[in-house]
Parts: C-alpha cells; structure tokens; sequence
C-alpha cells in the first residue's frame, strides 16, 4: 500500500466508516438523505452522533465544532468537549443528537448587514449530512448551514444548497422530457488554486504584508517573470517538501489534491482538486486555503492568497470548473463525438449561454471584491466584462444551426510533431482560450473571474440559479409540446439570435475587445461598488426571490456586507500607505539625504578638487520626489478623513472607489520611484526582488 492509500481519509467520517460503525437501517437511512436530499429523519440522530463521537476520540479528538461560513469569506467555529462529569464527580464522554443536528453559536459579531440586532442576535447552525464530518487539530469539525433567528442564511452555503436543489429539480424535467434516467442531478466543481509562497521572515519586515495580505507599495524588479522560467519550470526543493506535506494533509480530509506547479510569476504555484458535489468542494477549497496558510508556517514560509499580492507580475486566482452530472455518473455537459447530433446537450447548453448573457451583471458582482478589482484586466486574469468561449467545433455546429445548414463535423486533426518517434494525436476542437472569463474547455465550463482568496460559493450559488431559470422555461415549453424534436430546435435557434453578443473566441485582452463588448451592449463593470449595485438590480431580485435562493431581504443584506467589507480593505489599506509612509519611508530619504549630504560636505573639505555633482543631483532629485510624496500623503490622508462624513454605505464604496483609491495610487507611484533610489541599506522595508526570491 503506498502512502496515498496509507492516509487518504483517515480524519473524513466518510461512507466507509458510516457504513461500519452504524446499523444498517440508520445507515441506510442518513445515505438516502445524502444520495437524494430527502429529509433527515431525526430519530436516527442519536445513533449517528455516538457513532460520530466514538470514532473522533479515536482519532484524538476532545472537542466537537458546529464548521460554518459566515458571510466573511472565510470558516468559523467554536469548540465545545465531550466532556460531562456524572454524580459520582468522575466524567463521562457525550455528543447527543441534538448537539449534532443543531448549534447555538450567537456568533453576534459576524456580518449580517442589518439581518440581526445586537440585542437579538441569537443565531443558529444545521447539521449538513451531505457534506461529511472531519477531524482536524483534535476537533471534531461538522460541517454546517448558519441562519438567523428567523431563519433568514447568514452564511454562503444556505443559499449554495438552496441553489443546487433548484437546478437539480429544472434539470430532473428536462431530462424527463428527454426520456434520460436519473434519480437526481448535481452540480460538480474543481476549484484551481493559485498562490504565492514566501520566506517568513521577508514577511515579518512588512507592515503591508502583515496589515493587508499584499504589497501596498514595491518597485518592479529587475527580473519579474519576462523570460517565463518559473512557469512550469522544476520546483524547488523546498517548495516540493511544502507541497509534499500539504498534500498528505488533505489528502487525510477526503480532498483529492491531484495537480501541483509552479505558476508564472516568481513565487507563485497552484494546487488542483478532482472534482467533487458544488457543496463538498466548496467546504474543501475553504478547507485547502486553511492548510496552505497552516503548512506553511510550519515550514517557515507564509502563503498569501490575495489576489495581487505584487504589482508588475501576475495575480492569483481561482479558476471554477463547473458541470452538471445525473446521480448515474453522466455528464450532461459532455457534446459527444457529434454535438450536432445531440440535442438534449445542445438544449443545455442554450440554457447555459441565455443565462450568463441575462445575467452577466450577477457573474461580475458575484467575483466582486477590493482585492479582485486590482486583478482583473490584467494579463494574467480575465477582463472585467464576462463572455463566453466556445471553440471552433461548438461555434460552427451553433452557426449552422442559426442558418439553417447541414452541419459538416469538423475532421479530426491528427498532430503530427515533426520527429517520428513521437506519437501523434488528436487536436483538441475545444482547445482552452485563456484570456476568456467563461470557458468550454470540453465537458464543463470554466469561470475564470474568483478571486484567489474568495469562496467559490456564492459563484456557484449564483451560477445554479441562473441556469436553472433557463432551463425551468424551456422544461415548461416541451412540457407541453406535440413535437419536442421541433420545439428543441426552435428554442435553440431563438436562443443563438437573442444572445450570441455572449459567444467571443477571440483575445479577450485585446482594445479591440473592449471596443467591441461595448458595441455588442456587453456590461463592463469595472470597480466592486458598481458591480454590488446590480446584486439589488429588480430583475435579480425577482429571480432570486421566485426561485427562493434568496429573499429581498437577505440581498439587501448582503448588499450592505459587501459594501462594508469593501469600504474597510480600503480603509485598513489606506491607513496602512499612511503610517509606512509615516514611520519607514520618510525616516529612510532622510536618513540616505543626510549621508549624501555628508558625503558632498567631506568632499568639499578636501584640499584637493573634488566634484559634489552626483551628490548634488541625487539630493536634488530625492527633494523633488520627497516633495511629491509628502503632497500625495496630505492628499490620501485629507481623503480617509473625508470619508467618515458619508452615512450612506453605496455612496461611501463609491467614494472609496474614486477618491480614496485614487490618492493610494498617486502615493505609491511616487514612493516606488523613490525606492528605486534610494539606497538599499537605508530602505526600511524588503523589496520585490528580496519578496519574490525569498524561497530558495
């Protein structure tokens, strides 16, 4: 048995050990709520959780936490022991089934953009059986949904589980239609993730790093990532060693760490999952960012995950593989060798186009964050205006269908390389766009706009949704039609004309896009405030609230979330520039001043003539500059203060947006220039090249 084998799921309270440790008929029961999402029969609480506790405290646990996600971002939990003493002072080990199914966390202090009152701020967790439970750092961790008081979703997987039962119902009628055979459809996604490693102690020299989670201000470095050599390139050996232990740590989760290398800029690697149920990739990619940061720091590095962690080289992201499967194993996103010919695929995949054309603005805001908006439009990144590519194949069968020609499949392509002793093979007729935001990359969609520090689900919340309105008006057409080969053929014809503007192949990086998006009447949404707007947009609402994913009120609510969340960064941003301005680069120009100052009055003292011109020079140079940045500090200073006289949070993120984040640009401009300067011995903070090198 290899190590793989040896570890794999060994901290995961998974099918195996269910069907170990529970009676057949409890078994039997929790796996159909699992397999079918019917309801979980209470009765068999109990026995799951004494089963569930037996098992942790065989793996060391003494605690039990209700494992949430509230509306952070990020994972929350509170430990409670097993412990119980008895009448005779001794204590006894006890998880009931009520403290399985049910939590009362309060967890007042989390977001709720106005959902909950301080002095009402009960609030509640659910047990999710369909995600499994998990053992880490000694604590029995259940996955879990967190809500208020009356019963409006706190969290991101309230809304993702709500999602995923309404596009598994609209997909189940399109599939009745059809005569396919499923008991059940799920969404799948595999979440790649991009991240940057850096040696700790260059970390600890930084305000920004440890303040913000990226670099505020840094000089392009000599060498960046021009020449393409960390791409792919060996990895070292110390990244390897990281990679190694990080693996066995997921790999004990349940998590299916399958693909590692290095990225394109100095520094920078990415981690890919198999892919798994929406919900359960969602827990594990929370899961998988946790041990990132956690291993490490156990090999003294520390891994960042904002998504521009360093000006000048690529960001990080996290590109969202996402598809639709029956409970049989079939992928109903996969064309076939003749998608002309498939018609339930190419009905699918009407759906899908119609939707992201709809709701484009919902895509773009569910990707919305201060850190993403200074990824996006970056070479390494997709632009913010959201459209589809298809490829050569998918394109010519939907134009032939548009017009009405007998679609001629495209002949494979053998490639033939050049040297006969390499085998040749088939070209690849969906062969990647890498500059798009909404990919087919050949059985599911890649969406490629999340941010490397976000959570994947309210994408794929947003992604459910969108498609499953789709498919509920086309399953209500062909529900009722005398001839479904027709019907299906006339929705797919409509849907082309109504919404190609989506479908672009081309370099989604070009001006000449840009320029063209704008012409189709594509929405191009720049900024974070701009993109939260839409969220409350009438139309989203609606189809929010009819498909009951989420209500008015919890929209708006996460409206105000956003827009405190963004308002903030930039806040802790801004204030962050202020103070290394302050405390680090002033004293560093003048402490290099005075030495160049120094430098030319010893010269001048000399007997003999000796030129104080590059003192001089430089001196005069520093001054100008000097003068710049103290200018630009007023401003960014003059700016934050300013922002305090708004009470209307939509109005104080626009005003972030254009005034605030303005000023932190002009600041940094002129401190980089100035860093380049001055001397290295005299700059107070590590630079690019000491960051992005820092691993050997």
């Amino acid at each position: 048995m290899n190590k793989i084998q040896e570890v794999y799921a060994t901290s995961l309270f998974n099918d195996e050990v269910m069907k170990d440790m529970l009676p057949k008929e409890v078994y039997r029961s929790l796996r159909a709520t699992i397999n079918t999402g019917k309801p979980l029969n209470p009765q068999i609480a109990d026995v799951v959780a004494n089963a569930m506790k037996e098992w942790a405290i065989g793996k060391g646990a003494t605690h039990f936490t209700h494992w949430f996600q509230p509306m952070t971002g990020m994972t929350a939990e509170k430990h409670d022991s097993f412990l119980s003493p008895d009448s005779d002072g001794r204590i006894i080990m006890e998880f009931s089934g009520k403290e399985l199914i049910q939590g009362e966390p309060d967890a007042s202090s989390f977001p709720s953009g106005g959902l909950r009152s301080t002095f009402e701020a009960r609030g509640y967790t659910a047990w999710d059986p369909t995600s499994y439970a998990f053992v880490k750092d000694d604590v029995l961790c259940i996955p879990t949904a967190f809500c208020s008081y009356s019963g409006e979703a706190l969290d991101e997987k309230t809304p993702l589980l709500r999602s995923m039962e309404v596009i598994n119902r609209h997909m189940m009628r399109i599939l009745k239609v059809f005569g396919t055979k499923a008991e059940r459809v799920i969404t799948t996604v595999g979440a790649e993730q991009e991240y940057f490693l850096i040696d700790e102690d260059v970390y600890l020299k930084r305000m920004d790093l440890l303040n913000c989670g990226r670099t505020l201000f840094g000089a392009r470095p000599a060498k960046g990532q021009e020449l393409d050599d960390h791409y792919f390139g060996a990895i070292k050996r110390r990244v390897h060693d990281y990679m190694k232990d990080l693996n066995v740590e997921l790999w004990k989760l349940g998590i299916n760490a399958k693909t590692e290398h290095n990225e394109a800029a100095p520094g920078q690697h990415e981690l890919a999952p198999v892919y798994a149920t929406t919900n359960i990739a969602v827990d594990q990619n929370q899961l998988v960012m946790e041990m990132m940061k956690k291993v490490a720091r156990e090999h003294h590095m520390v891994c960042l995950l904002a998504e521009k962690p360093f000006n000048g080289v690529n960001g990080s992201g996290k590109h969202n593989n996402w598809s639709i499967s029956t409970d049989r194993g079939v992928n109903l996103l996969d064309p076939g060798k003749t998608p002309a010919e498939n018609a339930q695929f190419l009905l699918i995949l009407s759906a899908v186009i119609k939707a992201v054309d709809e709701y484009q603005d919902l895509l773009r805001m569910s990707v919305a964050s201060a850190g993403n908006d200074n990824r996006l439009g970056g070479n390494e990144a997709p632009p913010a205006i959201v459209s589809m590519f298809l490829g050569d194949e998918l394109s010519k069968v939907l134009k032939d269908l548009e017009e009405d020609n007998e679609h001629k499949r495209m002949k494979d392509d053998l490639m033939e390389i050049g040297a006969q002793v390499l085998p040749s093979f088939e070209r690849d007729n969906t062969d990647r766009n890498r500059t798009s935001p909404f990919a087919f990359t050949g059985n599911k969609f890649e969406f490629r706009m999340v941010g490397s520090s976000q959570s994947i689900a309210f994408c794929n919340t947003v992604l459910n949704t969108i498609v499953a309105a789709q498919l509920d008006e086309f399953a209500t057409i062909l529900e009722t039609s005398g001839d479904i080969a027709d019907d299906v053929n006339r929705i797919v014809k409509k849907t082309l004309r109504d919404h190609k503007r989506i479908i672009f192949n081309g370099n989604n990086y070009s001006e000449e896009w840009q320029k063209e998006a704008e012409r189709r009447g594509l929405r191009i949404i720049n900024s974070t405030p701009e993109a939260i707007a839409c969220f409350a947009d009438p139309k989203n609402v609606e189809l929010f609230e009819k498909y009951k994913v989420l209500s008015k009120t919890e929209i708006l609510s996460r409206c105000e979330v956003m827009y405190e969340n963004y308002c903030k960064v930039l806040h802790i941003e801004a204030l962050t520039m202020t103070d290394m301005v302050n405390k680090l680069v002033i004293p560093s120009i003048v402490e290099y001043e005075e030495l160049l100052a120094r430098t030319a009055e010893r010269k001048e003292k000399m007997k003999t003539e000796v030129s104080t011109s590059m003192e001089s020079s430089i001196l005069s140079r520093i001054s100008s500059l000097a003068d710049l940045m103290y200018k630009a500090l007023g401003d960014l200073e003059e700016s934050i203060m300013k922002a305090d006289d708004f009470d209307n949070i939509r109005e104080k993120a626009l005003y972030y947006r254009k005034e605030v984040y303005s000023a932190m640009a002009c600041l940094r401009k002129v401190v980089d220039e100035l860093e380049l300067i001055v001397s290295k011995k005299c700059w107070a903070y590590p630079s690019y090249g000491d960051l992005l090198y820092s691993v050997r």
